[in-house]
């Protein structure tokens, strides 16, 4: 850990998840409650987050959104607004996922406006930054993660932020990124922070498991996790908690 705020541990279900699967694994999680020095949130899919909000006191579980517009209402057909957000519990919501930048083509000038319609709402986003495998092998990991972290330029410092560092190549692909490339990485990230005026975490998120959590999680400069497919069910991702509840 590099500050004095607790682990975070945030599960991203993706276009997972049903109703009946999500009450069972409340059930699961609320009878393992997470120690008070790690911090749990969930990203369910939209039509899940009035029921867990339902389910969970945010000292238990905080939830958070997977994605959102950058208009507070309007005639934008299949969008989700960040009042919309607030209204149906969330504390977080994930901004500038690759999945968002490369198949939803979204650039950095929406994500700003994005990010900007998330303060002003009392949102908190976790902003996702990551690397091609071409971009890393050629040498280009610094570049593109400083061009991506660039939408923070000119943001007030204090702002409720968290980023993660996700490298592409390793999102669902069961590869990992090794401690050495962690480290050398989220330092990069914490440096360039700092230059723009931020002091957040930065969690690592690309393929995390039960099996690499605690390798990962005691990194320097691993302030907790991104999860995807470990979190959908409730004993990986309890032991992905137990994991940083022993590291942080």
């Amino acid at each position: 850990m590099t500050n004095a705020t607790r682990c975070l541990i945030a599960g991203n279900w993706k276009m997972n998840g049903i109703l009946q699967e999500s009450l069972d694994f409340v059930k699961e999680l609320q009878a393992n409650p997470a120690p008070e020095h790690v911090e749990v949130a969930l990203m369910p899919p939209f039509t899940l987050l009035h029921s867990l909000a339902d389910s969970f006191s945010e000292k238990d579980v905080r939830l958070g959104a997977q994605s959102m517009y950058c208009e507070v209402s309007g005639a934008f057909t299949g969008s989700i607004s960040p009042m919309m957000l607030r209204d149906a519990g969330c504390h977080y919501v994930i901004l500038g996922h690759s999945e968002r930048r490369d198949i939803m083509h979204e650039g950095n000038t929406l994500i700003r406006k994005k990010l900007d319609v998330a303060w002003s709402h009392g949102l908190e986003p976790i902003l996702c930054i990551g690397e091609h495998l071409e971009e890393r092998e050629s040498g280009r990991t610094n570049e593109v993660l400083k061009e991506q972290l660039s939408v923070l330029a000119d943001v007030n410092t204090g702002v409720s932020l968290t980023v993660a560092y996700e490298p592409v190549w390793a999102i669902g692909t069961g590869k990992t990124a090794s401690p050495e490339q962690v480290k050398e990485t989220h330092a990069f990230v914490h440096e360039e922070l700092s230059r723009l005026g931020h002091d957040c975490r930065v969690l690592y998120g690309g393929s995390v498991n039960p099996n690499n959590a605690a390798e990962l999680l005691a990194c320097d400069g691993v302030d907790g996790a991104l999860v995807g497919g470990a979190s959908l069910k409730a004993d990986s991702f309890m032991k992905i908690i137990e994991a940083a509840a022993e590291t942080a």
